[in-house]
Parts: structure tokens; sequence; C-alpha cells
């Protein structure tokens, strides 16, 4: 499973209600990024026939079978401070990850 934050799940709600409402957020990974694999967001409709869905209060979020392997587990959560304002993946099964947080390895 995937533990969503309070604070991130306010985020996507907003984001949700200014860009798709009714829609979810698709979590996801794709290869790239300086460490091999990059976290990866989307707008989406519906979620598709194989996908896992789960929900956070009234927030709707989806992951593919591919991806949910590396974010099983995962905790996102989003921080807003004077020098930043950005999602963190606290991701249990990455070996290391760049210094911006964006990509990772396994």
């Amino acid at each position: 499973m995937i533990e969503v934050t309070p604070n991130a799940t306010r985020k996507i709600r907003g984001m949700l209600d200014s860009d798709n409402p009714g829609g979810l957020l698709r979590l996801g990974v794709i290869g790239g990024g300086c460490s091999g694999l990059q976290y990866k967001f989307k707008f989406e409709r519906s979620a598709r026939p194989t996908d896992t869905v789960f929900a956070v209060d009234d927030v709707r979020l989806c992951v593919d079978p591919k991806s949910f392997q590396y974010l099983d587990g995962m905790t996102l959560d989003y921080v807003e401070t004077v020098l930043e304002q950005r999602f963190l993946f606290k991701n249990p099964n990455a070996d290391k990850s760049c210094g911006c947080g964006k990509s990772f390895q396994v």
C-alpha cells in the first residue's frame, strides 16, 4: 500500500479540484533521471482495469502494476517551506536517490 500524508492529500485535492474535477491522480515510475528511475504524476479521468486504486479521504489515486512493485510501502508527503514546495517520496524500495529526490535506484 502507499501512504499519503494529510499535507499531500490536501495538495492533491487542490490540484484535482482545479485541473481535473472528479478525476484521480496516477502515480507511476518511468525510466530516467539521474538515478535510473523517476517518479511521475498524471491526471486521469478513470483508472485502468489492471490499476491498483485507493482513496485517502476524498482523493483517489491509481498505480499501474509495474509501478506498484516500486512504490508499494512508500509514503508520499508534501512540504512547503520558505525555500521550497514539493512532494517528498519516502520510498523503502529505493536503495539510493538523487539529491533532489525525484529519481531513485533499486
